[in-house]
């Protein structure tokens, strides 16, 4: 599986000929780069400008905004209800689940930790896409917790500053600096197989793409 980010919560994990999946597609009054997404799967896990522009992604046959479970293209994805219990905010998390047998799990606008039941519904994760900047999602100390308690294989931190971004969210040094991280990998893509899993988690930075797909 090769993994993509172009900022804030925007994500395109794709495996060759399997389904390509993009995840909370940003509109253009973000501050980021304007884009234009090719893929088969658009998830949404909230209906904000900054997660669910949907006209800047062409192929989509599938366009998934709630709590369920699909099949598509051999690709087992679960939408799970993971609504901000303070403000009653709707947030959606999506855990995809390839044939390959690597799992990735998007957390959305999480702000707050799930209950231990929803964490062990869950399972197993190699890939983790969790935000870490505050705003409305989880600030660094929270995003921590939740690590620890997951346990993934690699840790793509998302929705935190940026140049550019009309929002206001924590940069990311803070979110290192809880997990005590003081090298991490930093790239373009993140390539995953199942034979080449690190036995230690790993928190992996990508640099936000420009170039639309």
């Amino acid at each position: 599986m090769d993994i993509h980010w172009y900022g804030h919560s925007c994500f395109r994990l794709s495996e060759r000929g399997q389904t390509t999946v993009l995840t909370d597609p940003y509109g253009d009054t973000l501050g980021l780069p304007p884009q234009r997404w090719k893929a088969d799967v658009v998830t949404v896990s909230h209906a904000q400008p900054g997660h669910n522009a949907i006209e800047n992604v062409k192929g989509a046959n599938y366009v998934l905004t709630g709590p369920g479970e699909y099949e598509i293209g051999g690709t087992f994805i679960y939408g799970i209800a993971l609504h901000d219990a303070e403000s009653g905010r709707p947030n959606v998390a999506f855990k995809f689940e390839y044939p390959t047998g690597i799992t990735a799990l998007h957390l959305g606008d999480l702000a707050h930790v799930p209950d231990q039941s929803v964490i062990q519904e869950i399972g197993e994760v190699h890939v983790l896409m969790i935000p870490v900047g505050g705003g409305h999602g989880m600030k660094a100390p929270v995003a921590a917790e939740l690590i620890g308690l997951i346990e993934p294989t690699y840790i793509l931190p998302m929705h935190y500053a940026l140049p550019g971004l009309t929002i206001e969210l924590d940069p990311i040094d803070r979110f290192l600096k809880a997990m005590g991280v003081s090298r991490v990998q930093e790239d373009e893509t993140l390539r995953v197989t199942v034979s080449t899993l690190p036995e230690q988690p790993q928190v992996v930075l990508l640099t936000p793409q420009s170039k639309s797909l």
